[in-house]
């Protein structure tokens, strides 16, 4: 909860009862590495914060798990379509690692708005999140080679290669573990000339 409560912080000040309605209106859950967090075609009722562990996103695509993103500790995770317009989602979420996270309920969420309306900040927050995080996806496969997407891992997330399996880091690339291999010993090769 500290560090929920840090991220939120640097975003608006809290008092100190509104930091225990905070409290009251979350549960804080750990979902075991490989354990589903949430799973398409479920309307989503919940954003998420994860304080530790990491989720991977990713879409079931005619029986093939796509990998999208992979979130870790200070981020939230929201299926944001399903959650705003109460419509079945198409995305799953999975902890990659052991994961603690804290959930924020929707209609947890409307009775902390009614206390005060510095809570509309976690859904902005999360939203914002969300967005970002889709156009920068977008933007990298639309602007980027895959070993452009690797290096570009490797200088921002390259924590993920210990955390996450090669054949989620592939998927996520929009390549085969193979493919993977031969971009890894390219750039280490360069590395090293």
């Amino acid at each position: 909860m500290e560090d929920l409560i840090k991220y939120i912080s640097l975003y608006t000040d809290f008092t100190t009862e509104e930091i225990q309605s905070l409290q009251a209106a979350t549960k804080k859950r750990v979902y075991k590495k490989g354990e589903i967090i949430f799973e398409e075609g479920n309307i989503s009722e919940d954003i998420y914060f994860v304080t530790k562990g990491c989720v991977r996103l990713f879409y079931n695509v005619d029986g093939t798990d796509k990998t999208a993103f992979f979130y870790t500790e200070g981020q939230f995770i929201c299926a944001g379509e399903s959650y705003t317009f109460n419509i079945p989602a198409i995305e799953n979420y999975q902890a990659i690692e052991d994961s603690e996270i804290y959930i924020f309920n929707k209609s947890a969420n409307d009775k902390l708005l009614k206390i005060t309306p510095k809570f509309e900040i976690l859904a902005r927050i999360a939203t914002e999140n969300e967005l970002i995080t889709c156009q920068r996806v977008i933007a990298s496969f639309v602007t980027k080679s895959a070993e452009q997407r690797y290096i570009d891992l490797l200088k921002t997330q390259s924590d993920l290669f210990q955390r996450v399996p090669q054949q989620y880091i592939a998927s996520f690339l929009g390549v085969s573990p193979e493919t993977l291999s031969r971009i890894k010993a390219r750039v280490l090769k360069k590395d090293i000339s």
